[in-house]
């Protein structure tokens, strides 16, 4: 048989398509989506600190002490009064010596009396009788650890074609796993 330029350049289209189309076939062949049968899923787990605040308010009781009060200014004026009153009292009483006696008395007691009412009873004491007791409330914190398990992936075991993989997954795949089959020839 013979073949002539003008046959083989009508022939030529036809040959390309030919081996175009069992060229493609095999490449998308190779390439392909299928499932496989999960054996095992177990959590990949860590411990993480996330400490946090615990606050509680106490309340403290202190004593208060009032400030010195300036010292007053003693006057004498009160005593003398006093003292003469006292003593005009005393002299109306009894006779004799027993009258210059009640004088005295009366002039002593008066003085102490005119003194008191004159100065209000300051005999120096520069402080309260009675402490003052306040409380007031105060707030403390201290930070406490707390622990927490979290789960970052799973390491999922399957097989397929009688072959056992393990591969760490973001979630829980169930009882079968999509896979994505790619085979290639070798050299």
């Amino acid at each position: 048989m013979k073949f002539s330029f003008s046959t083989i350049s009508k022939a030529a289209p036809v040959l390309a398509l030919l081996a175009a189309a069992v060229a493609v076939p095999a490449a998308h062949a190779a390439d392909f989506d299928d499932y496989a049968r999960v054996v095992s899923v177990t959590p990949q787990v860590e411990q993480v600190n996330v400490p946090r605040q615990e606050c509680r308010t106490e309340y403290e009781t202190s004593q208060r002490n009032y400030p010195r009060q300036q010292q007053a200014e003693r006057s004498n004026g009160g005593a003398i009064i006093g003292g003469l009153a006292g003593g005009l009292l005393g002299s109306q009483v009894g006779g004799g010596n027993g009258r210059i006696a009640a004088a005295a008395v009366g002039a002593v007691t008066g003085a102490i009396v005119g003194d008191r009412v004159e100065n209000n009873g300051n005999n120096g004491n520069n402080y309260n009788s009675q402490p003052v007791y306040e409380s007031r409330p105060v707030r403390q914190c201290r930070n406490i650890d707390s622990w927490e398990t979290r789960t970052n992936g799973y390491a999922v075991t399957y097989e397929y074609h009688n072959r056992t993989y393990t591969s760490v997954m973001p979630y829980d795949p169930g009882s079968r796993l999509r896979i994505h089959v790619s085979l290639t020839p070798r050299p």
